[in-house]
């Protein structure tokens, strides 16, 4: 029954307005009789839905706004004020009709990225090209896209090279070059190019599902705001109600008692922080922010002091190896080969740099690895053709109990001067070579801090598994206030819980592989980048999907204006009841009047959390543009 009544609402809205028009049509021809008829049953079929609504609230023991509502129309129909009582029913279903359409625009981001799934897939079976629905891609499947075609899911590119859009996944327009062993994810489209990929995750694993699924998990959720909201109204409906009887008691008028009851309605007080909650993380969505919801977004405005992991989040995360010294007389490429080997355990990026080295320089080093060991923020220990490895730093050296000559630290320590890391490899107990790394700062990592800083963060330091001098370069070149290097995951979590020991608001940013500790013990942790987005998605509040710090100045600066904008709907939404109560108590606002200005308050808080759909719209355009000009 009620599921019908939902299905027909807006066909019984337009109808109640029908019956208005005439009824006032016939007051105007003098034929009263058939003016009270049409707004009685105006009255009767608009409020039909609302008393239903009202009775299931008070069943689950909940005074909802509906209930007010329904008894001012009793009591308009008891005083016979047909005008009255079915203009209220027509505003409140027409008021229902306009929040639902407008909410379902501050959803349309989520619609957007529903809308870019892709629904079909090209895979080869058989020897053969065939189509088939997504659903049925499974794991180790080939999978063809062509030009304009959109990658079904994640996987990597086994040949062929093109240009791919990578909007969906990370917010960032400027097309983004792919060739073989690149990673790609399901969403993307191929702007131009050929690329064949097996699938490595399917269906609900596939990094743009998961989107999907943290976006309406997010939007579902509320804030302090709202759940503060909706506790007040069980008390505030209740209290509405008790004081329309004192009025009642106090003035002997009826018509003012209901009026009272009616104007009281929190509306905009109730719609006016959700509108807000969903508008703004609906934004962060289009622009490859994900906000794991309204708390987060609350909690996240608060931040006064940043934390940073160094590699992969203040620089690019895409060292390079530029030089290998070698000594005991060991070939630079033999060398390489044995550590490459070792390395390949290694998710860190200084290890896969070593591997990717190797790759290019055509290495062959598919031997048997055996007792590999990941040392968290050291390095790695393997036996490789016989020979034991230790891959590292200064820490692992010495707890390992090998020696580092003066000539081999001096060499070291200049490298590091000039801005590389410099990672030691011993071959048996004695070290034979060390590599020298390095890594760019990210060119908008200047603007978005300082961007940070004009927007409320007061302090920024960084924590690094990397070495002081290297540490200290990247510290002075961005103008940081505080760095410590040479640590270790669980001295970064030292450092965050001393920071909110102090009174900070902390918000740490790293990769989500060794920094998850860190990362999960901040007041806020965000994962940057498409590097460990498995990790970075299940431990950080905030998620960043492309490699941009500006996505994080974009995602802090929307978190002020969504608490903004919710306070503002708050403040106006009370503010209204607020002069319309004292309007109704002087007599300068009816039920009628009231009720339309009522609804018209609500839209506007709608109407004004809508504005954080389009929050930076220009910046980030602006950003792009940037972002093409240098790509």
């Amino acid at each position: 029954m009620m599921a019908t009544i939902h299905k027909h609402k807006n066909h019984i809205t337009a109808i109640s307005f029908i019956l208005i028009v005439i009824g006032f049509l016939s007051g105007l021809m003098g034929n009263g009789e058939i003016k009270n008829m049409a707004l009685i049953i105006a009255t009767i079929i608009a409020g039909i839905p609302i008393v239903i609504k009202a009775y299931q609230a008070l069943r689950v023991k909940a005074f909802s706004i509906e209930l007010l509502v329904t008894i001012a129309v009793i009591g308009a129909l008891f005083i016979q004020e047909f005008t009255e009582s079915s203009i209220v029913t027509f505003l409140f279903l027409f008021g229902d009709y306009l929040e639902a359409r407008t909410l379902e625009k501050t959803r349309s981001s989520l619609k957007e990225l529903v809308d870019m799934a892709p629904q079909e897939a090209v895979v080869v079976r058989d020897g053969n090209h065939i189509t088939i629905p997504v659903e049925e891609v499974v794991e180790g499947d080939i999978v063809i896209i062509r030009s304009g075609g959109k990658v079904p899911v994640d996987g990597s590119i086994l040949s062929g090279q093109a240009s791919l859009n990578e909007a969906a996944v990370t917010g960032e327009s400027v097309p983004s070059s792919k060739k073989t062993d690149d990673k790609v994810y399901s969403g993307t489209i191929v702007d131009h190019g050929y690329i064949e990929m097996v699938a490595e995750k399917v269906g609900d694993d596939t990094t743009f599902a998961k989107i999907i699924e943290l976006v309406e998990e997010a939007q579902e959720s509320k804030s302090k705001t709202e759940k503060f909201l909706n506790q007040f109204s069980n008390i505030y409906t209740p209290a509405v109600v008790v004081l329309s009887i004192i009025v009642f008691f106090l003035t002997r008028d009826l018509h003012i008692a209901i009026t009272f009851l009616v104007i009281a309605c929190p509306g905009a007080l109730i719609i006016g922080a959700p509108v807000s909650n969903v508008a703004g993380i609906g934004n962060g969505a289009r622009n490859g922010v994900l906000v794991k919801g309204g708390e987060v977004m609350d909690k996240f405005s608060k931040v006064d002091t940043l934390v940073f992991d160094k590699t992969g989040t203040l620089t690019k995360g895409k060292p390079e190896v530029t030089d290998i010294k070698t000594f005991q007389n060991l070939d630079a490429n033999r060398l390489l080969g044995l550590v490459a080997q070792a390395e390949t355990i290694s998710e860190h990026h200084l290890g896969q740099t070593i591997v990717k080295e190797a790759k290019e320089r055509n290495l062959n080093f598919t031997s048997k690895l055996e007792n590999g060991k990941v040392i968290k923020g050291n390095g790695i220990t393997a036996k490789v053709e016989g020979h034991i490895l230790v891959i590292g730093n200064r820490k692992l050296m010495n707890h390992e109990n090998i020696q580092i000559s003066d000539e081999i630290a001096n060499y070291a320590v200049g490298r590091e001067k000039k801005g590389n890391t410099a990672i030691f490899a011993a071959v048996d107990g004695v070290i034979s070579g060390v590599f020298s790394i390095a890594d760019q700062v990210r060119e908008d990592a200047p603007r978005a801090l300082a961007q940070m800083r004009k927007n409320g963060i007061k302090k920024i330091v960084m924590l690094t598994g990397d070495n002081k001098h290297t540490a200290e370069l990247v510290a002075k070149q961005l103008g940081l206030d505080e760095f410590y290097a040479e640590l270790l995951p669980e001295n970064k979590v030292e450092y965050v819980k001393k920071l909110k020991k102090e009174g900070h608001v902390v918000a740490m940013a790293g990769d989500g592989v060794n920094d998850a500790p860190a990362i999960a013990t901040a007041d806020i942790g965000l994962a940057m980048g498409e590097s460990g987005t498995d990790v970075s998605m299940e431990t950080a509040d905030i998620v960043l999907m492309a490699d941009k710090l500006m996505q994080f100045s974009h995602a802090y600066s929307l978190s002020k204006a969504t608490i903004r904008n919710m306070k503002q709907n708050t403040y106006f939404a009370v503010s209204i009841v607020f002069v319309l109560l004292l309007g109704v108590l002087n007599g300068s606002v009816h039920l009628a009047s009231g009720m339309f200005i009522h609804e018209a308050s609500v839209l506007l808080v709608i109407l004004n959390g809508m504005r954080l759909i389009k929050f930076n719209h220009k910046a980030r355009k602006a950003e792009a543009r940037l972002q093409a000009a240098h790509a």
